[in-house]
C-alpha cells in the first residue's frame, strides 16, 4: 500500500489528568482489561517492522490516555528503531496528541528534532478549560497546558490546539476563538464531545446538545470567515475540509468519508481495533504480536462487508436513513458512526438537523472560498 497511518497507545488508557468527558477512559472501563500498561519493546518492534513492510509512507501517531507517560526514552527508542529499519526512499512521519503537562525542554527539543506534528489539548480560556480538564486533585490544568502552548511556539514546533466542543466551550465559543487568535494559536481543531457509550445523549453537565453544536458552529464560522477574507491564515480543520471537498478534494477527517475505515488503533499490549471510538473487546481485530496478523491482512478484513465481515465493518456506510435524500450529504457524508442511533426502526444522526441548518447558513460563503484564492 502507498500510505499507512497508525494510532498507537503506548501506555494504554493511563493518564495524569482526570477529564470529566474522557471518552477513552469510558471505553477502557467497558473492556475486560482497562489498562494494559506500558508497551514492551517486542510490541514496539512488531509494530514498526510490520508497518514498514506494508507501506511506502508510514505515519506513526501516538495518543492515549496520555502517551508521554511512556517516557522520553520510549519515544527515542521508537524513532531510532524506525530510522534503523526503514528502507531507502521510504517516508515516515510522527504525530503526538498530548495534554502538555510533561513538556519540559528535553521533550521539546526531541519533538523539534524528530519533526513531530503535535496536537495540544486546550479547551479555550481558563474558565472553559478548567471546568472539565482537571488533575486527580481536582485542580484545573489551564496554566500548565497554556505554558506548553507558549513553549511549542517558542521552539517553532508545528502544532494544533485541540478544543473539545462541550457545554462549556460551545457556550463561550466566541471568547475561545478570539483568545486563540490573540495568542497566535491559528491552527485549531474543534472536536464534538462524546457522551458515555450506552447512555442517553445530553444528560451530563458537559454534554454537547444539537442546539449548542449548531449555534457554536455558526458563530465559529462567522469569525473564521471574516478573518479568512481579511487575509488571516487561521486554520480550522472542519471548515478547511468543507472547502477542499467543494473543490473536488478528499476530506482528511474520517467522519467525513461517508463510511467507516480502518484506523489501525493499537493498544499497548498489541491488540488492534478499527477505530478509537470503538476500542472495545467485541471489536478487536487481532494482535500485532501474532505472526499471522499484518496490515495487509487487516486491510482485507476491513473491506469485507455483510455477515462474513468483521462486526465493525458489516455495514460501514450505514448512517442516518435520510442521507440519501439530503441536499447536504456530499458535504456532511452522514457524520461519525458514534453519533448515530436507532429510533423507531430507523437510523438517525444526533446532529442531523444541526448540520443541515449550519450548511444552509454557511454554504454561500463556503462556495465563495472554494472558488477564490483564499
Amino acid at each position: 500500500m502507498r500510505e499507512l497511518k497508525l494510532l498507537i497507545k503506548p501506555v494504554s488508557s493511563a493518564c495524569d489528568l482526570n477529564c470529566r468527558y474522557c471518552f477513552y477512559k469510558d471505553e477502557a472501563e467497558k473492556r475486560k482489561v482497562a489498562d494494559h500498561g506500558k508497551m514492551t519493546n517486542d510490541t514496539m518492534h512488531a509494530i514498526v517492522d510490520k508497518a514498514l513492510a506494508a507501506a511506502q509512507t508510514c505515519v506513526f501517531g501516538f495518543q492515549g490516555g496520555e502517551p508521554t507517560l511512556a517516557g522520553l526514552s520510549f519515544f527515542r527508542a521508537f524513532t531510532a528503531y524506525v530510522e534503523e529499519r526503514k528502507r531507502p526512499g521510504q517516508t515516515v512521519a510522527f504525530t503526538l496528541q498530548t495534554n502538555g503537562i510533561r513538556m519540559d525542554e528535553e521533550w521539546l527539543e526531541f519533538l523539534k528534532e524528530k519533526q513531530f506534528l503535535t496536537g495540544l489539548s486546550l479547551d479555550g480560556v481558563r474558565k472553559t478549560h478548567d471546568e472539565n480538564r482537571t488533575d486527580y486533585r481536582g485542580d484545573g490544568t489551564f496554566t500548565r497546558a497554556f505554558a506548553c502552548a507558549k513553549k511549542l511556539q517558542e521552539y517553532r514546533i508545528p502544532f494544533h490546539v485541540l478544543c473539545v466542543l462541550n457545554a462549556q466551550t460551545a457556550s463561550h465559543i466566541g471568547a475561545v476563538y478570539r483568545f486563540f487568535i490573540r495568542k497566535g494559536l491559528i491552527h485549531q481543531q474543534y472536536i464534538p464531545c462524546l457522551d458515555p457509550l450506552g447512555e442517553e445523549r445530553g444528560r451530563n453537565e458537559y454534554s454537547l446538545t444539537p442546539g449548542m453544536y449548531e449555534e457554536s458552529m455558526k458563530t465559529l464560522f462567522d469569525l473564521w470567515f471574516q478573518d479568512r477574507v481579511q487575509g488571516s491564515l487561521v486554520y480550522i480543520r472542519q471548515f478547511e475540509n468543507y472547502v477542499d471537498m467543494l473543490r473536488g478534494g478528499q476530506p482528511e477527517a474520517c467522519s467525513m468519508y461517508g463510511r467507516c475505515s480502518m484506523q489501525n488503533v493499537i493498544e499497548s499490549d498489541g491488540s488492534i481495533y478499527p477505530c478509537d471510538f470503538y476500542a472495545l473487546d467485541q471489536y478487536q481485530m487481532g494482535n500485532i504480536l501474532d505472526p499471522s496478523v499484518d496490515f495487509e491482512t487487516l486491510g482485507k478484513l476491513a473491506q469485507k462487508e455483510g455477515a462474513e465481515g468483521h462486526p465493525f465493518f458489516r455495514d460501514p456506510a450505514r448512517r442516518d436513513d435520510r442521507c440519501g435524500e439530503c441536499r447536504w450529504y456530499p458535504l456532511c457524508r452522514g457524520g461519525c458512526k458514534r453519533d448515530c442511533f436507532s429510533a423507531d426502526g430507523t437510523m438517525k444522526n444526533y446532529y442531523c438537523e444541526a448540520n443541515s441548518r449550519f450548511f444552509s447558513y454557511s454554504i454561500e460563503r463556503l462556495e465563495y472560498l472554494a472558488g477564490s484564492r483564499f
